[in-house]
Protein backbone atom coordinates (compact mmCIF):
# COMPACT_ATOMS: atom_id res chain seq x y z
CA UNK A 1 0.00 0.00 0.00
CA UNK A 2 1.22 3.46 -1.11
CA UNK A 3 3.09 5.31 2.27
CA UNK A 4 1.03 7.99 1.26
CA UNK A 5 -2.08 6.00 2.45
CA UNK A 6 -1.64 7.31 6.44
CA UNK A 7 -4.75 8.37 6.04
CA UNK A 8 -6.96 5.66 6.88
CA UNK A 9 -10.63 5.73 4.95
CA UNK A 10 -12.68 2.99 7.27
CA UNK A 11 -14.82 0.92 4.60
CA UNK A 12 -18.49 0.42 5.51
CA UNK A 13 -19.93 -3.12 5.30
CA UNK A 14 -16.91 -4.84 4.77
CA UNK A 15 -18.71 -8.08 2.24
CA UNK A 16 -15.76 -10.52 2.56
CA UNK A 17 -15.89 -12.45 6.55
CA UNK A 18 -12.35 -14.87 5.53
CA UNK A 19 -10.15 -13.33 3.03
CA UNK A 20 -6.66 -15.00 2.17
CA UNK A 21 -3.80 -12.50 1.87
CA UNK A 22 -0.30 -14.05 0.16
CA UNK A 23 2.24 -11.82 -0.28
CA UNK A 24 6.06 -12.01 0.34
CA UNK A 25 6.75 -8.51 1.82
CA UNK A 26 6.36 -8.90 5.32
CA UNK A 27 5.62 -5.75 5.68
CA UNK A 28 2.80 -5.07 2.98
CA UNK A 29 1.27 -8.31 4.03
CA UNK A 30 0.71 -7.58 8.02
CA UNK A 31 -0.35 -3.81 6.36
CA UNK A 32 -2.78 -5.18 4.13
CA UNK A 33 -3.71 -7.91 6.81
CA UNK A 34 -4.21 -5.33 10.20
CA UNK A 35 -6.34 -3.21 7.67
CA UNK A 36 -8.31 -6.00 7.07
CA UNK A 37 -9.19 -7.12 10.64
CA UNK A 38 -9.67 -3.63 11.68
CA UNK A 39 -12.70 -3.93 8.82
CA UNK A 40 -13.62 -7.48 10.47
CA UNK A 41 -12.39 -9.76 8.42
CA UNK A 42 -10.70 -13.30 8.98
CA UNK A 43 -7.57 -12.86 7.61
CA UNK A 44 -4.93 -15.69 6.95
CA UNK A 45 -1.72 -14.82 5.54
CA UNK A 46 0.81 -16.59 3.25
CA UNK A 47 4.01 -15.85 2.25
CA UNK A 48 5.18 -17.57 -0.62
CA UNK A 49 3.20 -19.68 -3.53
CA UNK A 50 3.71 -22.82 -1.65
CA UNK A 51 1.42 -21.44 1.41
CA UNK A 52 -0.65 -20.25 -0.47
CA UNK A 53 -1.78 -23.06 -2.33
CA UNK A 54 -1.56 -24.97 1.08
CA UNK A 55 -3.84 -22.84 2.75
CA UNK A 56 -6.46 -23.03 -0.12
CA UNK A 57 -5.99 -26.60 -0.09
CA UNK A 58 -6.39 -27.71 3.09
CA UNK A 59 -7.48 -24.33 5.44
CA UNK A 60 -11.03 -24.45 4.02
CA UNK A 61 -13.28 -22.22 2.10
CA UNK A 62 -12.23 -18.33 1.87
CA UNK A 63 -14.40 -15.37 0.60
CA UNK A 64 -12.07 -13.90 -0.92
CA UNK A 65 -7.99 -14.58 -2.05
CA UNK A 66 -5.56 -11.23 -2.47
CA UNK A 67 -2.82 -12.71 -3.85
CA UNK A 68 0.73 -10.90 -5.27
CA UNK A 69 2.17 -12.21 -8.40
CA UNK A 70 5.71 -12.06 -7.89
CA UNK A 71 6.17 -14.99 -5.06
CA UNK A 72 8.49 -17.70 -4.02
CA UNK A 73 8.00 -21.42 -5.58
CA UNK A 74 5.01 -20.61 -7.35
CA UNK A 75 3.14 -17.32 -8.29
CA UNK A 76 0.29 -15.93 -6.97
CA UNK A 77 -1.10 -15.69 -10.32
CA UNK A 78 -0.42 -19.60 -11.12
CA UNK A 79 -1.68 -20.62 -7.91
CA UNK A 80 -4.73 -18.57 -8.67
CA UNK A 81 -5.47 -20.63 -12.13
CA UNK A 82 -4.55 -23.76 -10.05
CA UNK A 83 -7.71 -22.98 -7.85
CA UNK A 84 -9.72 -22.25 -10.81
CA UNK A 85 -8.78 -25.71 -12.48
CA UNK A 86 -9.81 -27.72 -9.31
CA UNK A 87 -13.09 -25.50 -9.36
CA UNK A 88 -12.63 -22.69 -6.74
CA UNK A 89 -14.65 -19.83 -7.64
CA UNK A 90 -13.33 -17.55 -4.94
CA UNK A 91 -12.68 -13.92 -5.71
CA UNK A 92 -9.32 -13.28 -6.41
CA UNK A 93 -7.24 -9.49 -6.22
CA UNK A 94 -4.00 -10.43 -7.81
CA UNK A 95 -1.56 -7.11 -6.60
CA UNK A 96 1.87 -6.65 -8.48
CA UNK A 97 4.38 -3.69 -8.75
CA UNK A 98 5.43 -5.46 -11.80
CA UNK A 99 4.92 -3.97 -14.77
CA UNK A 100 4.64 -7.42 -17.12
CA UNK A 101 2.22 -7.27 -20.22
CA UNK A 102 0.83 -10.59 -19.85
CA UNK A 103 -0.41 -10.23 -16.10
CA UNK A 104 -3.45 -8.51 -16.83
CA UNK A 105 -4.06 -10.88 -19.67
CA UNK A 106 -3.81 -13.87 -17.33
CA UNK A 107 -6.01 -11.98 -14.53
CA UNK A 108 -8.90 -11.89 -17.34
CA UNK A 109 -8.54 -15.72 -18.01
CA UNK A 110 -9.38 -15.93 -14.43
CA UNK A 111 -12.82 -14.54 -14.70
CA UNK A 112 -15.41 -12.09 -14.01
CA UNK A 113 -14.54 -12.30 -10.29
CA UNK A 114 -11.18 -11.54 -10.71
CA UNK A 115 -9.12 -8.15 -10.89
CA UNK A 116 -5.72 -6.56 -11.14
CA UNK A 117 -4.65 -3.66 -8.65
CA UNK A 118 -1.26 -2.16 -9.29
CA UNK A 119 1.22 -1.36 -6.29
CA UNK A 120 0.92 0.89 -4.53
CA UNK A 121 -2.26 1.47 -3.87
CA UNK A 122 -4.13 2.71 -0.84
CA UNK A 123 -7.44 1.13 0.84
CA UNK A 124 -9.61 3.35 -0.97
CA UNK A 125 -8.49 1.50 -4.41
CA UNK A 126 -8.48 -2.02 -2.34
CA UNK A 127 -12.00 -1.60 -1.54
CA UNK A 128 -13.05 -0.68 -4.71
CA UNK A 129 -11.38 -3.78 -5.94
CA UNK A 130 -13.00 -5.53 -3.89
CA UNK A 131 -16.44 -4.54 -5.13
CA UNK A 132 -15.36 -5.09 -8.41
CA UNK A 133 -14.70 -9.01 -7.79
CA UNK A 134 -17.94 -9.12 -5.40
CA UNK A 135 -20.12 -12.34 -6.04
CA UNK A 136 -23.44 -11.25 -6.33
CA UNK A 137 -26.59 -13.31 -5.31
Amino acid sequence: MSDEGARFVLVPNLMYQRVLVADDDADLLETLATALVLLGADVVRASSGAELLEHLAEAGLFDLVITDVSMPWMTGLQVAHCARAAGLSVPVIVITGLDDADIPDGVRRLGVHATLLRKPFDLEQLHAAMERVAVTA
